[in-house]
């Protein structure tokens, strides 16, 4: 929050950031009065100290001119980028392709590389997925092209174990239990496939905690949509055709808050994963 600045303040303010942009864009005392429509004597005394603000008209007339915020001008504001260029910057609305970490993902990974990441997948994360799950998963998509896919998913994966950031993904308790069954999304998925993924979901969480944590919500008492939360730097939710992402610190934190109370609400927690994960593989080699 920009500290309140004294009405006498303003004036030498609006002068020292008039000259600054001025510089920055590389334009004239002559070119910006015939950009404001004034004389250049005009121009040339909202720049000399002891001059009062000018009228709210010319202000906002240099500033569009200078592609700036009149905000930031006048002292009110920290950041000189027009409103509408700061909520471009941060909302944006881009393409989710079907595909197996996308260019879009993967890009997002690499910036946060070293921060928490926090993610609630569409289904089983495709990060702990083992590669017949994919195949089934994605083969009938890719078709012929499925080996190579799979080929560089494998190797980003790599990376993303290597990058040094913590994982903490939130689960609804019905996704994995769907999954444990052979039932809804996973529908035609067969035991053998199921109980091999289960077992490596026992690896993984024994091997990399605390640096991958898995938890599971009841969807009864919380929902959340799919998301993903990279450290303190964007938020993104998965909208199915689009991403809908987020770098406002505000709507970042708000979404990081909303994981948070997954995780403190999860009926079974990271520690209690191992059991739960056992009783799962116990319920499908029943089913064989």
């Amino acid at each position: 929050m920009m500290d309140k600045i004294d009405k006498r303040d303003r004036a030498p303010v609006f002068r020292a950031r008039l000259a600054e942009a001025m510089a920055a864009r590389g334009i004239t005392q002559a070119a910006l009065a015939r950009a404001t429509g004034v004389d250049r004597s005009t121009i040339s005394a909202l720049l000399q100290p002891g001059t009062r603000l000018p009228n709210a008209q010319l202000a906002a007339d240099c500033a569009r001119a200078l592609g700036i915020s009149a905000d930031w001008l006048l002292g009110l504001s920290g950041r000189p980028e027009p409103i509408a260029d700061l909520l471009a910057a941060s909302l944006t609305l881009t393409e989710a392709p079907r595909a197996l970490i996308d260019e879009r993902i993967f890009a997002w990974h690499q910036e946060a590389a070293g921060y928490k990441i926090r993610h609630v997948p569409a289904t089983l994360p495709d990060m702990l997925k083992i590669r017949g799950v994919v195949e089934w998963e994605y083969e009938p998509q890719l078709g012929r092209t499925a080996e190579q896919a799979i080929g560089a998913f494998e190797d980003r994966l790599a990376w993303m174990r290597g990058a040094g950031s913590d994982y903490e993904i939130a689960l609804p308790v019905h996704e994995l239990r769907a999954f444990a069954t052979g039932t809804g999304y996973y529908e035609g998925l067969s035991a053998d496939l199921r109980l091999a993924q289960l077992r490596h979901l026992q690896t993984l969480c024994a091997q990399l905690y605390p640096s991958l944590r898995l938890c599971l919500f009841d969807a009864r008492k919380l929902f959340s949509a799919p998301v993903t939360i990279f450290g303190p730097l964007l938020a993104v939710i998965y909208l199915g055709r689009h991403y809908l992402a987020f770098r406002d610190t505000a709507r970042v934190e708000t979404i990081t808050q909303h994981f948070d109370l997954l995780v403190r609400e999860a009926d079974v927690g990271a520690r209690d994963m191992p059991a739960h994960l056992d009783a799962l593989c116990a319920r499908v080699g029943e089913s064989r």
